[in-house]
């Protein structure tokens, strides 16, 4: 990790410098990580425990929910834990895991919604061949996929990172460690570095957008030919996806594929993408479906009647 940087350690700013707003922040954002950690955590063992929910759609929102605990876990643990302290360092060390850790998570889920848009594709357009298309092996290298390529994509945003010389100031006006922060504290020109990661995260967001958008054009447009009733339950399937990806592409979209100008405006919107959307998910992928709500009842009077009969 040796790079000629002189700073050993960075001070994070937090979302704010008031000690009254942060005691407010600190109980707020608890809560929020709390129900990120039951909700997740519950779809996991709900998809894993229930026989119904066996399709492709189900195994994808099980790993979705699971790098939504993981990601949320990266940064909202030590943004809490900062909160009540007046000291808010991070090793250089931990600063550039952090770093990894945001990206790899953040882009592996880009890419798992995006897989979950061609499997509401290949079900909606094209429904007697979607066993064919969509087996189980299939379903797995899909995930792996998304999974390296997350690692890949973070894998250069640490790389560049990591090789700038840092010699201070060493205060980072953001709760977690991010490239374009980092790229403004660096003592030496990052042009280009600030080019190549807009131009990496771009790339891969972009070309991800254009998937979801060609194939939720393709479900509108095979819905036509449908009954109001098939209709109804294709969109009730794609409403809870298409709400969650506006709700974390639209934020990363603003912060990722531009030159970063503003940074205490970039840590506010980027709270909506760590914190809010995967508190937001379970709740958005449980209020409309009514095979995950059957699921969460059986599990629970399970639960319950075993309690009951000890």
């Amino acid at each position: 990790m040796e790079n000629g940087s002189s700073v050993k350690e960075f001070i994070l700013l937090g979302l704010s410098e008031n000690r009254g707003v942060q005691e407010i922040c600190f109980v707020m954002f608890l809560f929020f990580y709390m129900i990120i950690l039951a909700g997740n955590l519950l779809i996991v063992v709900t998809v894993i425990s229930s026989q119904r929910l066996k399709s492709p759609m189900y195994f994808f929102l099980c790993y979705l929910s699971f790098v939504d605990i993981c990601y949320s876990s990266v940064t909202a643990p030590k943004m809490i834990a900062d909160f009540l302290v007046e000291n808010k360092t991070i090793s250089f060390v931990g600063c550039i895991v952090q770093l990894f850790a945001v990206h790899f998570f953040g882009c592996t889920e880009i890419f798992i919604l995006t897989v979950m848009a061609y499997d509401r594709y290949v079900a909606i357009c094209r429904p007697l061949h979607y066993t064919t298309l969509m087996t189980r092996r299939v379903c797995g290298q899909m995930v792996i996929g998304s999974w390296l390529g997350g690692f890949l994509h973070s894998l250069v945003q640490t790389l560049l990172t990591t090789l700038l010389p840092f010699c201070g100031p060493n205060k980072i006006d953001h709760y977690f460690c991010d490239v374009h922060p980092l790229l403004q504290l660096a003592c030496t020109n990052t042009y280009t570095a600030g080019i190549i990661v807009v131009a990496n995260s771009g790339m891969i967001t972009l070309s991800c957008f254009f998937i979801l958008v060609v194939s939720y054009v393709a479900i509108l447009a095979s819905l036509k030919s449908q009954t109001s009733e098939g209709q109804y339950k294709a969109l009730s399937t794609c409403g809870s996806h298409i709400t969650v990806v506006i709700l974390f592409f639209g934020p990363c979209t603003f912060i990722y594929i531009r030159p970063s100008s503003s940074l205490s405006e970039d840590k506010s919107v980027a709270v909506f993408y760590t914190v809010i959307t995967p508190m937001l998910n379970p709740l958005i992928y449980t209020l409309r479906n009514r095979e995950v709500k059957s699921a969460m009842r059986k599990l629970w009077s399970r639960k319950v009647g075993s309690e009951n009969g000890q």
